[in-house]
């Protein structure tokens, strides 16, 4: 029986590796005994991330992927299956966002938004899907947000193309199902990154975190075990379900 948490063997694709959750996605998984592909447009960033996982013993690569290119998702994953002989996990993690009122949003803004988040996702994890199937199936893992279960000011773009992408990931469940692949979403709450401290540090950003019912931004450790969790086989019997990692956001009054 596998240990909860191992992934020793296990080959891995995250897009939107080079910072952020996928760099810390990467470095997680890596340290439970995956293989890792960190995949983005910035390759020279990946590749800082990949080299500086190595000193640490992890067998990392790096990889460029436009991800609402499809001839550029196939070669991400022709890549990670040539290097290690298939792809066992998908974490789908590209995205991008802004913050524009919906009168002022304009169709570049919107396309932008809606192509990177769910395009992309469709996307790669269409090629994974297929080079999945022709093995022993495999995992995906959709990081979409709680901005996709439930709405806030200025970001329509945003909660849409995630919303959406919770209910791509449902579709992916059932469809792909009898390939053995399983395929979960995963919908971090607020959490704290150097691109967002500031703003946490503001009047408004205080009184968000006083609705979370934690009373606390989440960390990036807190999303560590259900990341581990899904890609694992611990996960077996699972798909198709959202995970809300968020301190109760979600939950909170009105």
């Amino acid at each position: 029986m596998r240990a909860m948490g191992d992934l020793k063997g296990k080959s891995v694709l995250v897009t939107g590796g080079s910072q952020g959750l996928g760099a810390f996605f990467g470095e997680t998984l890596a340290a439970h005994g995956a293989r890792v592909a960190l995949a983005a447009r910035n390759t020279a960033s990946c590749e800082a991330v990949a080299e500086r996982l190595r000193t640490q013993g992890a067998e990392v690569m790096a990889l460029s992927i436009d991800v609402t290119d499809p001839t550029s998702a196939e070669a991400a994953v022709a890549a990670v299956a040539e290097r290690w002989g298939g792809l066992d996990v998908l974490v789908n993690n590209a995205g991008v966002t802004a913050t524009t009122p919906l009168l002022d949003m304009d169709e570049a803004g919107w396309d932008r938004i809606m192509d990177t988040n769910l395009k992309g996702a469709f996307l790669v994890g269409q090629a994974a899907a297929r080079a999945m199937a022709q093995g022993p199936g495999g995992a995906i893992v959709n990081v979409a947000s709680i901005l996709g279960l439930r709405v806030a000011g200025q970001v329509a773009a945003y909660a849409a193309s995630k919303a959406a992408l919770v209910q791509l990931t449902c579709s992916m469940a059932l469809e792909w199902a009898r390939y053995k692949i399983r395929a979960n979403a995963l919908c971090p709450g607020y959490i704290e990154t150097d691109l967002n401290r500031d703003f946490f540090e503001s009047e408004a950003g205080a009184a968000l975190v006083r609705r979370i019912p934690f009373r606390r931004l989440g960390r990036l450790e807190d999303l560590a075990g259900p990341l581990v969790f899904l890609c694992s086989d611990a996960a077996a019997y699972m798909t198709g379900a959202t995970l809300a990692i968020d301190g109760g956001h979600l939950v909170s009054s009105l």
